[in-house]
């Protein structure tokens, strides 16, 4: 691995408005969400955020991609202080830094047709001239073909998929330019487990291709034990614990980290479980 992070955070602190405290008048009072964050992702290396619903872990993921601006600390990407760059000034990084949703349904638009979603990045930062339709097309074709679906899927419409076909359209479009960081959030929670492999082994075989890092944001042990290079556990805002998966998973120091290995069964673990021999990954 680089010796420079591609992402680091240093002491990241967020509060968001509390808008259960809205007054009649005036704005809301702000809400402490993130505390004192510290976390580094290197080129290539995928690092699971886990925790209970509302630890902060989905909020955190966003405030890396700065879709939030953190009132404390700083974000670093690529060598760069981003923590307070104004959108100008970030365009051309956010096409280093994509995201993929948890609900592919509503992150697609449901008006446009399969093909033109996933070349979408293409032509909002072409700077220039868009690309000629032609292009764009064969584009399309060679993205859901990375993703394996057929190139055919091009001319469908998002609700004409299954749940797994559109969470694949989802990979795609994040994938178009070639990102250095990608933020999956909670993208195979609501797929079955034959899916669920699926993805995972699909998400795996584009990084070792590709050499992107990752964020990926999961409740779901099991996975961060096949998937990810390294752990962060979040618990009310803060990482807790954060270490190689094996060594975390093996030896959890926090009383956090125990109580969630010990309330979710987590079964042996097959090396080859993620093998897609005989199945066919176009079908879901």
């Amino acid at each position: 691995m680089a010796d420079q992070p591609l992402l680091e955070v240093r002491g990241l602190g967020l509060a968001l408005p509390d808008l259960a405290m809205r007054p009649w008048f005036g704005k809301p009072p702000l809400r402490p969400i993130l505390h004192g964050i510290d976390l580094t992702v290197a080129p290539g290396e995928c690092l699971a955020l886990v925790g209970e619903s509302g630890s902060g872990k989905t909020t955190l993921a966003r405030s890396v991609l700065r879709l939030y601006e953190p009132q404390q600390g700083e974000i670093v990407f690529a060598g760069q202080a981003i923590t307070h760059l104004d959108e100008a000034a970030l365009r051309p990084l956010r096409a280093r830094m994509q995201m993929i949703f948890q609900d592919p349904l509503s992150a697609l638009n449901p008006r446009r047709r399969v093909g033109e979603i996933v070349v979408q990045p293409l032509v909002s930062y072409a700077g220039g001239e868009p690309p000629a339709p032609g292009l764009l097309q064969d584009k399309a074709r060679a993205l859901l073909e990375q993703v394996s679906l057929p190139a055919e899927f091009a001319r469908r419409y998002p609700h004409e998929l299954s749940g797994g076909q559109r969470q694949r359209v989802g990979i795609a479009r994040a994938i178009a330019l070639e990102p250095d960081l990608i933020v999956a959030d909670e993208i195979v929670s609501g797929l079955d487990v034959s899916t669920q492999a699926r993805i995972l082994l699909l998400l795996r075989e584009l990084r070792a291709r590709l050499g992107m890092g990752m964020i990926f944001v999961t409740h779901d042990l099991s996975v961060v034990r096949v998937l990810c290079d390294r752990v962060a556990v979040m618990h009310e805002g803060r990482i807790v614990e954060q270490g190689p998966t094996g060594s975390v998973f093996a030896h959890p120091q926090h009383p956090y980290t125990r109580a969630l290995l010990e309330a979710i069964p987590l079964p042996e673990i097959d090396d080859g479980w993620l093998s897609a021999k005989g199945e066919s990954t176009a079908l879901t």
